[in-house]
């Protein structure tokens, strides 16, 4: 199975968008890893064994996939993450017709 392959499967497995931020990804590696728990899972002993270790595998792909990830710190992309008010600041500054300054 190639990288994209593997990372794609992963991404599955996590039930993850096509878009996650590292919060979302650990968010559902936990909240999965508390429902397959063999603890608490309804499932037999070892399908949630094998669950378990499907997602923690499934979640260091992923972790390994962003520790290689090179992230651009461009001013472009980062501009597409502003808050609404830095982007109206960014936009028209603090002109008094926009409200106060």
């Amino acid at each position: 199975m190639n990288t994209l392959e593997r990372i794609h499967r992963a991404r599955t497995v996590l039930e993850l968008p096509e878009h996650a931020t590292l919060r979302e990804i650990k968010n559902s590696h936990k909240r999965l890893l508390k429902k397959w728990h063999p603890d608490r899972c309804r499932k037999s002993l070892e399908e949630c064994h094998e669950k378990t270790a499907e997602i923690n595998e499934s979640y260091e792909v992923i972790l390994s996939f962003i520790e290689q990830y090179k992230f651009s710190f461009s001013e472009e992309e980062v501009r597409k993450y502003l808050t609404d008010d830095e982007w109206w600041l960014d936009r028209f500054g603090k002109d008094p017709l926009w409200g106060p300054g």
